[in-house]
């Protein structure tokens, strides 16, 4: 077995990381780390996982040694302990956005801080499998996307990757409470977010520089909250190039797709499922795609959906896991979301 630790683990991407790690036949979790919690039993600060471990939280600084740690961190801090980090393990995955991006001035422009460790950016693996698997193979440290990033990214490649479309994407996203993490402020109360469909970035999201460093394309975009717990779906507009038709983008999503564990071709004429939806989504690691043509005005709308937490989060990192050590690419990741 796999030892493998988690460091932030009383957080909900933590808490599904870990749910998932336990489940996971090749590895054993020997460590789950919080600064609040040490001494605590997981179980209660994730009670869904009651009967399943008896772990308890340990400090950051005493953790061991283990063959994989995942550090869910908040942004800004894994890059100040990238060293420790990276002397605990063969292997590093990290959750945060201080690795995502190759360029420090653009992280510095969409941060708000200077990066503390540039020449590091490029010692990291884009953790989104179906862009990069090849690299993963080799990797020792991987930076797994922002949820919001992973939908768009991969609601855009096929179009983006075959020039089916051109000039400027606008993202549209909408994101659940969740997505503002278990240390949210007074905004995210209950009486202030229920009912709200909030505009929480109508412009510059950090996630912005991630979809345009994926694709090759200009990113506009905004962000929203709504009602859902769970849940990212995102919506692209873009140009289409000369020449392309629905069918063409039909093919290349297809193409693209075919053999992908994880990502699903959800552009349907009927139904009451046509597009991608995340309430279905909710535990899986599945990140549903589809799209949408207006023939009059030259449009595609590129549609993606997931849960924030899984492919978006914990999932997306056990599937680079895997990935890296040479597992079947679905190994503790078969759930398959819920209906109704």
């Amino acid at each position: 077995m796999t030892r493998v630790a988690v460091v932030g683990g009383a957080g909900y991407i933590g808490g599904d990381l870990i749910r998932i790690l336990l489940g996971h036949p090749k590895v054993e979790l020997v460590a789950a780390t919080s600064r609040s919690l040490a001494g605590r039993r997981v179980d209660g600060a994730h009670p869904n996982l009651r009967g399943l471990t008896d772990l308890t939280f340990t400090e950051p600084d005493r953790l061991g040694r283990c063959e994989v740690l995942f550090t869910a961190v908040p942004h800004r801090e894994s890059m100040g302990q990238l060293s420790r980090f990276a002397g605990l393990t063969d292997l590093l995955v990290d959750l945060s956005g201080d690795f995502r991006l190759r360029d420090p001035e653009v992280f510095a422009a969409y941060y708000g801080v200077a990066h503390t460790a540039p020449g590091e950016l490029d010692s990291f693996t884009p953790g989104l499998p179906e862009l990069h698997r090849k690299e993963l193979t080799g990797a020792d440290r991987i930076s797994v996307p922002g949820c919001m990033a992973t939908a768009a990214v991969l609601a855009l490649h096929p179009a983006a990757a075959d020039g089916l479309v051109t000039g400027e994407v606008t993202v549209d996203a909408r994101t659940g409470s969740s997505g503002s993490g278990i240390s949210a402020g007074t905004e995210n109360l209950h009486a202030e977010r229920s009912g709200a469909m909030r505009v929480f970035a109508p412009h510059g999201h950090r996630h912005e520089a991630e979809i345009a460093q994926a694709t090759g394309l200009p990113v506009r975009m905004t962000a929203t909250g709504v009602e859902a717990v769970r849940g990212v779906q995102v919506l692209c507009r873009a140009a289409l190039a000369d020449g392309v038709d629905e069918r063409a983008l039909r093919a290349a999503y297809r193409r693209h797709y075919a053999d992908e564990p994880f990502v699903r071709v959800v552009a349907h004429k009927r139904g009451r499922y046509r597009y991608p939806e995340p309430k279905l989504l909710a535990g899986s690691n599945f990140c549903d795609v589809g799209f949408a043509v207006d023939r009059e005005r030259r449009q595609a709308l590129l549609i993606g959906a997931l849960d924030n937490l899984v492919k978006g989060g914990g999932g997306g990192a056990v599937q680079s896991m895997n990935v890296r050590m040479g597992w079947p690419e679905r190994t503790g990741l078969g759930f398959p979301g819920l209906h109704p």
